[in-house]
């Protein structure tokens, strides 16, 4: 017997001799520790199956791996559960050609076709440039989705540093921005990247069975046509969960009048020229009507859907430091038909949270006959829900979703809610079914005096049981511990998920690297 597998032998009888517990914890810790695994899965078989287990369950997969993707993944297909789909982008001074891009999406849904619809697969989807935080924008991340319970508190912050925040030439003086950057950096890296992107090849790509949860999040900046999304969802048909945060649009709309982003004056910029070469293409298509045809092609498409969590994103400093010059509205106002579409999207749903894309008031505007049999969650956005609003407003938005809870048989949660710099407000009711009572709840940063009616009208839900009875909590919250929605999200205390958790972290570190920076309030 030779010396080397007489010494495996050996390796293997003391690793045997551990108790299976602290054998557990050694790997545990191995998986946790950051470093490459790989050499490690040859020690032993329960090493091998264990390390496999962890390497296979997330994988990063980018253009150039494409084509041997299914190769590497044969044997152990069934671990993978998560796939982190990163495009990436020419540089600021190159044009990104659109063939590979096409190619690369579907080479990737011809892949995942084969696969076999068992278990739970989440495809995360990030395109990005990698001047996006090369230079005005240092405080920029570009990171893979992690779970709640497995996120590191400062992951982000950790990501950027080992990043020069000192660059004069691009407005960063020790670590902190001394200039605005020009109109051109910031359309650049929120420019409409896929708008150009013709739909019809999307309905030419096969159907994609594995995919059960589908991840577009807001390190996202380029857009995503709600149209071309649409055709996406398609070729997904066991979809069963899906989180789009989408940044607010503050150019190029074609209703001004409606106030439905801010900086319709931008368009004026269509000719805007780098180093008098590259133009910026400003879309003139009405996002109102493409978000409107988005969610009807939800209810019609994606029958297995259960989770739909939609957040638009903003950040109060780019229209404000940046384009000081052009008139924007502070506050738009969503369309109603959005709002509608929405609802109706909901009805078969188990799980519904969009945030600032539709208004409560709006969603609660509703056909007598509608009725949601399975949710369970809801959660809503309102800009009623402010010190200014008129109170009688308000009152009636919240007697208005009384009357729809009373058409969720099942409802455990619903939440109405608002956030911004120095606001934060939260409308919650939440039936607690063990106790046989429910909670309404108004946390925010001021204190809001609900009108009779209204905590008559949440009675009324509570008569649908035998017994329960109906509890109020009021909590008064410092409106100068929020400096950003990130801020009012973490202070209201959602239960309802809002936003990816490291979609969260970004927002609050990105306030945290502007701090200083005037914000439109």
């Amino acid at each position: 017997m030779s010396s080397t597998s007489l010494g495996n032998r050996q390796c293997n009888s003391r690793w045997d001799g551990l108790p299976r517990e602290i054998r557990l914890l050694i790997l545990k810790c191995l998986t946790e520790d950051g470093c490459t695994l790989a050499r490690l899965a040859t020690v032993c078989r329960e090493w091998q199956t264990d390390i496999e287990k962890h390497n296979f369950a997330r994988i990063r997969l980018t253009p150039s791996r494409l084509f041997d993707f299914n190769e590497m993944t044969e044997r152990n297909r069934a671990l993978v559960r998560y796939i982190w789909f990163c495009l990436e982008l020419a540089a600021y001074d190159c044009v990104t050609p659109l063939t590979p891009i096409i190619i690369s999406f579907q080479t990737l849904f011809s892949a995942l076709s084969t696969w076999d619809p068992h278990g739970d697969l989440v495809l995360d989807i990030s395109v990005h440039s990698p001047d996006d935080s090369e230079h005005w924008f240092k405080y920029l991340t570009f990171m893979p989705d992690t779970p709640s319970d497995m996120l590191d508190e400062c992951a982000v912050e950790k990501a950027t540093s080992n990043r020069q925040y000192h660059d004069p030439l691009h407005g960063w003086v020790s670590g902190l921005r001394h200039s605005d950057p020009p109109i051109w950096a910031l359309l650049r890296m929120f420019e409409n990247a896929l708008e150009t992107w013709g739909d019809e090849w999307w309905d030419r790509l096969p159907s994609v069975t594995a995919v059960t949860s589908l991840l577009l999040r807001q390190q996202n900046r380029r857009r995503w046509r709600p149209t071309l999304l649409a055709r996406m969802f398609a070729r997904l048909p066991r979809l069963q969960e899906v989180h789009y945060e989408p940044w607010r649009k503050w150019c190029g709309q074609s209703s001004a009048d409606k106030g439905e982003y801010c900086c319709v004056a931008l368009v004026h910029f269509q000719g805007i020229a780098r180093s008098g070469s590259r133009r910026q293409s400003l879309s003139n298509r009405d996002p109102w009507l493409e978000y409107e045809s988005f969610f009807k092609s939800i209810r019609h498409s994606n029958k297995s859907l259960k989770r739909l969590v939609i957040f638009e994103n903003f950040n109060q400093q780019y229209p404000a430091t940046m384009i000081p010059s052009l008139p924007c509205k502070r506050i738009r106002d969503p369309s109603p038909a959005v709002a509608r579409a929405v609802a109706r999207a909901s009805l078969e749903l188990g799980h519904v949270a969009a945030s600032y894309i539709a208004d409560a008031s709006h969603f609660f505007d509703m056909d007598p006959a509608w009725e949601w049999p399975n949710l369970t969650s809801l959660v809503l956005t309102s800009k009623l829900l402010t010190p200014d609003s008129d109170p009688v407003e308000i009152g009636v938005m919240l007697r208005s979703a009384a009357a729809a809870a009373m058409k969720m048989p099942r409802l455990e949660t619903m939440e109405i809610w608002n956030g911004r710099k120095g606001l934060a407000a939260l409308f919650r009711y939440q039936a607690l079914r063990d106790k046989r009572e429910a909670v309404v709840v108004w946390r925010g940063t001021w204190m809001l005096a609900m009108e009779p009616s209204t905590i008559q009208a949440w009675e009324a839900v509570m008569q649908q049981y035998d017994g329960w009875r109906l509890g109020l909590v009021e909590e008064l919250l410092d409106k100068s511990a929020v400096k950003s929605h990130g801020d009012a999200i973490r202070s209201l205390e959602l239960s309802g998920q809002v936003i990816r958790p490291i979609s969260l972290q970004r927002i609050l570190f990105e306030q945290k690297a502007l701090e200083g920076v005037e914000a439109l309030e």
